[in-house]
């Protein structure tokens, strides 16, 4: 008999799949894909608006079937934290359309790093020696894999950068809408704001695509939508210190794809990194998750004495 716990664990990696699945298709759109009839690549500005029209058609659909009325929204962290979720989406579909998937996707891992140090400059939160020792060896992980000031050394890695700091202060504004407004309601205005911006953004960049690219387009926006809604699904029938790990998984399944498709691989190095990244990564899930529980567990026995 499956468990609720596994259930949660599953469903992380079901996120995890779709995820690399997401950002497999987005490389494969920015001209890794050798497709007939086809005379211009798809540009990684309307990738990212294909991704939103798919997925705000989705959560559209889930809107109207519930027929709930909206809470008050409180437009200012929602426009801000879209804002950061389109540069994050925008920045890692391009840094992958230019390296080894597993190499973009170590990199992006890198957003417990940015959300901690925000945490402790923004937030004014205390960190103790093994946190800062875990972000000081992921920090390494993250230059070996980089090797800045080497031949090896890819620019596209910075785009991958971008992403995970972006990443990282969205989480901040995730936190805070979280605690205001239900779930569905916070995405279905995410897609809708981030609908509205990727459209204007590739305007720029627009070109008509082709009925294939249109539908792998559609297949990157239901892929990251799937993955939203699993990640959801896991964090509300598991424990965060229990499932999260399970997320960085999602390094196996996009270099799987990545080499029996495109034939990529990252090097040694490479591979080092990523593995330092994500064993920092998990350490850093784990021990939150049980820190919020005894902090949980304290106040609990607090307040029966």
């Amino acid at each position: 008999m499956i468990t609720q716990s596994r259930l949660a664990a599953l469903s992380m990696v079901a996120a995890s799949v779709f995820i690399a699945v997401s950002t497999f298709l987005a490389k494969g759109l920015a001209g890794r894909f050798s497709m007939p009839a086809v005379d211009e690549d798809i540009h990684p500005l309307q990738i990212t608006a294909g991704r939103f029209l798919a997925a705000w058609i989705l959560w559209l659909a889930i809107v109207l079937y519930r027929r709930r009325a909206f809470q008050p929204i409180h437009w200012q962290l929602h426009v801000v934290r879209t804002v950061l979720g389109w540069l994050t989406v925008t920045c890692i579909f391009w840094a992958s359309s230019k390296m080894a998937l597993t190499d973009a996707t170590a990199i992006s891992f890198l957003t417990p790093v940015v959300t901690l140090a925000l945490a402790v400059l923004l937030l004014k939160e205390k960190v103790g020696p093994v946190r800062i020792t875990t972000v000081a060896i992921m920090l390494t992980g993250a230059m070996i894999l980089l090797r800045p000031g080497t031949s090896a050394f890819q620019p596209a890695a910075l785009i991958a950068l971008t992403a995970a700091v972006a990443s990282g202060f969205e989480a901040l504004y995730i936190k805070r809408l979280s605690a205001l407004e239900p779930r569905t309601q916070i995405l279905f205005l995410n897609n809708s704001i981030g609908l509205v911006i990727a459209l204007i953004a590739a305007s720029v960049v627009w070109i008509w695509p082709s009925p294939l690219q249109w539908l792998l387009m559609a297949g990157v926006g239901l892929s990251m939508a799937m993955a939203q809604i699993f990640f959801l699904t896991s964090l509300r029938d598991g424990d965060a210190s229990y499932v999260i790990p399970f997320m960085y998984s999602t390094l196996v399944f996009a270099g799987i794809l990545d080499y029996l498709v495109f034939g990529e691989t990252t090097d040694k190095a490479g591979a080092a990194g990523a593995i330092i990244i994500v064993c920092g990564a998990i350490f850093l899930a784990v021990r939150e998750g049980r820190r919020r529980g005894n902090t949980a567990a304290s106040s609990a026995s607090e307040d029966a004495d």
